[in-house]
Parts: C-alpha cells; sequence; structure tokens
C-alpha cells in the first residue's frame, strides 16, 4: 500500500483499515540531537515560529517519523496569560514559577476569572501567536507530504497554572464550584487557540490534560473537572482531528475520554495495549504507548522494539511514545522505534 506520510496519519485518524499503522510522535519530540543536526534549539525555538517550525520537522527530517508537530512544552498559554515562566534551557522544558491568580480553598479566598486575557487578544500575541506562525510555516515547507500535529494545553491543566495546580485540585474537594467558574474561564481561550491553530494549518490538535489524570482526581472527577469543557474547547475544532493526551493510568476514564467527542486517545505505558484497545472498541483512535521513559530514554533498542510491536499487535492506530520525549533520548532508540513500526505487518 503506498501512502505518503501524510495520507497514513490521515486514514488512521479515520479508523480506517491499514497494512501497518504509522508511526509517530504526538507529543513533545524535540531531542538534543535533532537541535544540534538542525540548528535550531531551545530556549529560542520556544519563542520564534521560524525556529519552531524549523525544529519541529525534525522528527520526520531525521529519522522517519510520519508527522511533524510543535511547540513544544506546556506553558505558552499560561505565560501569556500572566504566569512567570523560566525559558532559559536547551536541555529542560520551561517551567512556570509564580501563578498570577490567588485561589485558596482552605480560607475561602478567589480571585475573580472575568481578569483573563479575552480569547481574541490571547491569540495575537506572545508564544502562542508564534506557535500559530509556525504553523503556517510548517504547512508550506512539509504539509504536502506529512501531517501537522499542533500540541496545546487543556482547560483544567490550565486553570492550575494560573491559580497552582495544587490549589485547583484541592479545590475540588472542597469548592468545586469555584474550580468550574475557572475552568469555565479559561476554555473559551483554549477553544480559540485550538481554532487557531486549526486554521493555520494543523492536521490534528493533540490536548494534553495532564492535571486530569487519575493520578490527581478520582476517575468520577474526570467529566466535571475536564471532559465537559473538552467537549467544547477540542471535540468541536473545525477541519481538524482532535486527540486528547493525559498521563498516568488512564483504564478508569476510557470512557470518558471518548465520551468527549474526540478523534484520538492518547495514552502512557500505564495502560496495558492489549487491555486498552479492548476496552476502546475502535471507538477512537488510539495513539501510543510506548514509555518515553522506559525503553525510549533509558531502554535499549531493543527494549523499543518489543514495546513498539507489543502496540502494533494489540491494534494502536498511531505508534507513537506514551508522552513527551526526554530530550536526552538517544538517536538509536529514536530509530528503532520508526524501523520497527516501519517493518510490521499486520
Amino acid at each position: 500500500m503506498s501512502m505518503t506520510p501524510r495520507e497514513r496519519i490521515i486514514s488512521a485518524m479515520k479508523l480506517e483499515e491499514l497494512d501497518r499503522p504509522p508511526v509517530a510522535i504526538f507529543t513533545q519530540a524535540a531531542t538534543i540531537s535533532q537541535m544540534d543536526k538542525i540548528g535550531a534549539a531551545w530556549p529560542e525555538a520556544h519563542k520564534s515560529a521560524e525556529l519552531m517550525a524549523k525544529l519541529g520537522v525534525g522528527q520526520a527530517d531525521i529519522f522517519g517519523f510520519e508527522c511533524v508537530r510543535a511547540p513544544f512544552c506546556l506553558t505558552a498559554e499560561a505565560e501569556r496569560l500572566g504566569c512567570k515562566v523560566q525559558v532559559d534551557k536547551k536541555d529542560a522544558a520551561p517551567m512556570i514559577k509564580e501563578h498570577p491568580f490567588h485561589f485558596d480553598p482552605m480560607m475561602g479566598e478567589y480571585d475573580d476569572p472575568a481578569k483573563l486575557l479575552a480569547p481574541e487578544e490571547f491569540i495575537k500575541s506572545g508564544r502562542p501567536a508564534e506557535a500559530i506562525k509556525a504553523m503556517a510555516l510548517m504547512k508550506k515547507s512539509h504539509g504536502e507530504n506529512y501531517a501537522l500535529v499542533a500540541g496545546n494545553t487543556g482547560p483544567f491543566t490550565l486553570a492550575g497554572h494560573m491559580v497552582s495546580t495544587e490549589n485547583l485540585v484541592f479545590g475540588m474537594m472542597m469548592a468545586p464550584e469555584e474550580v468550574s467558574k475557572w475552568t469555565a474561564a479559561i476554555n473559551p481561550v483554549v477553544k480559540a487557540y485550538t481554532q487557531a491553530l486549526s486554521d493555520a494549518g494543523a492536521d490534528v490538535i493533540q490536548m494534553s490534560e495532564p492535571s486530569a489524570s487519575t493520578d490527581m482526581l478520582a476517575p468520577d472527577m474526570f467529566e466535571g473537572a475536564s471532559g465537559m469543557y473538552i467537549k467544547d474547547s477540542l471535540a468541536c475544532v473545525k477541519d481538524a482531528f482532535s486527540v486528547l493526551h493525559i498521563c498516568g493510568d488512564t483504564y478508569p476514564i476510557l470512557d470518558g475520554m471518548i465520551a468527549t467527542g474526540v478523534t484520538g486517545l492518547s495514552i502512557e505505558e500505564k495502560v496495558n495495549p492489549a487491555k486498552a484497545t479492548e476496552k476502546v472498541k475502535k471507538r477512537a483512535a488510539l495513539v501510543g504507548n510506548v514509555g518515553s521513559v522506559r525503553p525510549l530514554f533509558q531502554g535499549t533498542a531493543d527494549e523499543v522494539k518489543a514495546a513498539a510491536l507489543e502496540c502494533a499487535k494489540a491494534g494502536f492506530s498511531v505508534i507513537s511514545s506514551g508522552c513527551g520525549i526526554a530530550t536526552a533520548t538517544p538517536d538509536a532508540n529514536m530509530k528503532a522505534l520508526v524501523d520497527t513500526v516501519k517493518a510490521f505487518k499486520r
């Protein structure tokens, strides 16, 4: 079956039968090796559309993965909304240092989310605007043959960045109505950014919502904390496929993730691949779930091959890392993932 990488990704998102699944990193994919070989590196590539686009195509141009993807972190939106963010390292992702709003469930003290930047203003400047421009640049350089994946941050996670994730999660138990005010206020910003990335050329919007993990919330909290908002800000995106990524053991919330209406689910290796496909039953495309720490970062090429084959045999739609790639991940392991999946036949 002769297909371009773009055609293979699009078919996988549509749950069409293929001779093999595509292999593509839908989460953060940049490594130090890519930065050095391409000549575009963090921290500058977080801030410049041109450098972001140049580095974003690295996974395809250097290793042969079947998509291109940018940006590279979950702090761009938070910075634009007022968080103090440290963006100064080549080998580590940006870090949030200060939250701009007060949210104290213990004292019953809450800032008004109405102070947030309006959605139409949000997308006009800062690093989100650079990411939007980067999509257009990547579309021009690689869009004919490769699917463009744009990453952004989920509403519950972004609300936590505004007021501190710890306070927001604590608020789910003590003042859920105040949490809802913040997530509801953030969601139009998330929706505007999601659509702007699509309008700029992205074929897939992969939204990361790590704070909705079962490591943070009880499974029965997912719908109220995050799912109901993702239905509007991600699943309803026009002219792009939607993929929801949540870290940790998502098995208890797979049904809830599907119920949001997204095209696909990106999940970590904490969920057994065969059990995941059995539960999902092709109600959504499954993306993952080769461990980004082990085997990709800390393991051997043979371990990467074994994990990739397990996902492919289980029936994942797209073989990818379970979460964002560590910047020091060895070239040999990245290449082993690509070579193994491209040699696989169903």
